[in-house]
C-alpha cells in the first residue's frame, strides 16, 4: 500500500504572506491542526501548525521584565527570530518542510514521521502538493481486517514471484495479523526477500515463512 492510497487530496494551504491571525481564523473554520505552506510555484516551502500559533502565545520566562532597550543592548547569545515575534505565517513556519512522495510505502511513511516527530506529511508528486498523509491515515491502513490484508500480500508477492520468472506461487494466509508464507522457491535469497516484503504491508504485524528453497548453498 502506497501513500497515495490512503493520503486525503483536499488540502487547505496558506501562504507566507498569510497573518497569524488570518491562519488562526482558518484553522478554526476548517477544524484542522496544521496547514502546508506554498510558495509562489506551488511548491512545498514549509509547515505551520497550531503548535506554532501557541509559541507566539506564550510568554517567554527568560524575557520578562526586560525592556525593549535591554533586550537591544544585550542580546541572548545566541538569539534568533522568535516565532512569538511573527506576524505572517513566513515567520511562523517550520522551514523546511518534511514531505513525502505519492508513490512511496507507508512503512515509508510512518519511519520518517517518527524520525522528524511529526503529525502529518504534505505528499508531494514531482514536487507539487497532492495530498495530506496524517498518522491516524497510517494507522487506519494497519487496522484493516485480515482479508483486505491478505489480498494485498498476495498481490505482492505474485508480482514479485513473476518478476523472479518463478513458476509456482508462494501462498499466503493472515491469521489476526501474522503472516503465513508456504510453497517453494529456487533460492534461499528468494525465500528471505518473500518475507521482508510481506512484512512491510500495512496490518502485518509479523512473518512465518515455511517457504523452502530447491538450490543448495556452497
Amino acid at each position: 500500500m502506497r501513500v497515495a492510497d490512503v493520503m486525503t487530496p483536499d488540502v487547505y494551504t496558506t501562504t507566507p504572506e498569510t497573518p497569524i491571525r488570518t491562519f488562526a481564523r482558518r484553522l478554526g473554520e476548517h477544524g484542522i491542526a496544521g496547514m502546508p505552506v506554498l510558495g509562489d510555484d506551488g511548491s512545498v516551502i514549509g509547515v505551520i501548525s497550531e503548535a506554532d500559533v501557541l509559541a507566539k502565545a506564550r510568554r517567554q520566562p527568560e524575557d520578562a521584565g526586560r525592556t525593549a532597550l535591554a533586550r537591544l543592548l544585550h542580546p541572548r547569545p545566541t538569539q534568533v527570530p522568535l516565532k512569538r515575534d511573527a506576524r505572517v505565517v513566513g515567520e511562523a513556519m517550520t522551514a523546511p518542510a518534511v514531505t513525502i512522495e505519492s508513490y512511496c510505502s507507508l512503512a515509508t511513511a510512518a519511519a520518517r514521521m517518527l524520525e522528524h516527530g511529526v503529525n502529518r506529511l504534505p505528499v508531494i508528486r514531482r514536487g507539487k502538493l497532492v495530498g495530506i498523509l496524517s498518522r491516524a491515515d497510517v494507522v487506519r491502513a494497519f487496522a484493516r481486517s485480515d482479508d483486505q490484508v491478505v489480498a494485498e500480500a498476495r498481490e505482492q508477492v505474485e508480482l514479485q514471484q513473476a518478476l523472479n520468472g518463478e513458476s509456482e506461487l508462494v501462498e499466503v494466509d493472515v491469521i489476526d495479523g501474522e503472516a503465513v508464507l508456504t510453497g517453494s522457491v529456487r533460492r534461499r535469497g528468494d525465500a528471505e526477500a518473500l518475507s521482508r516484503l510481506v512484512r512491510l504491508v500495512p496490518g502485518v504485524v509479523d512473518v512465518r515463512s515455511e517457504v523452502s528453497w530447491a538450490e543448495k548453498e556452497d
